[in-house]
């Protein structure tokens, strides 16, 4: 009986320790044309949804064009732009995902 004690706890911690690989997750984007707008779905490689994320749109100067935050279906929204221009969603917790504006298609 003093034995198992031990090894439960010992089995405890390496499924704790081996455990957060099997939950990574990591940051994903899409954004399309649509109408006067381009709309990118925000969310993560394991499926779940960026609900109130901030994605931030870019001219190729680095100067901030536009922000918004994402809805509950995960999308943020903005306007198009003349200019080239890149959107960023960063998850704060991995490496930001960027799409280039000559990327984007029409949906």
């Amino acid at each position: 009986m003093t034995f198992k004690q031990p090894l439960k706890t010992l089995s405890g911690v390496a499924l704790l320790l081996s455990s957060s690989a099997a939950f990574a997750h990591f940051p994903l984007m899409h954004c399309v044309f649509k109408g006067d707008n381009i709309e990118c779905e925000a969310g993560y490689s394991d499926g779940s949804k960026a609900v109130n994320s901030k994605v931030s749109m870019y001219d190729y100067d680095d100067n901030l064009v536009a922000k918004e935050i994402t809805d509950k279906r995960s999308i943020a929204t903005f306007k198009k732009t003349s200019g080239d221009f890149y959107i960023v969603f960063d998850s704060g917790h991995e490496s930001p995902v960027e799409v280039d504006g000559v990327e984007i298609t029409d949906k």
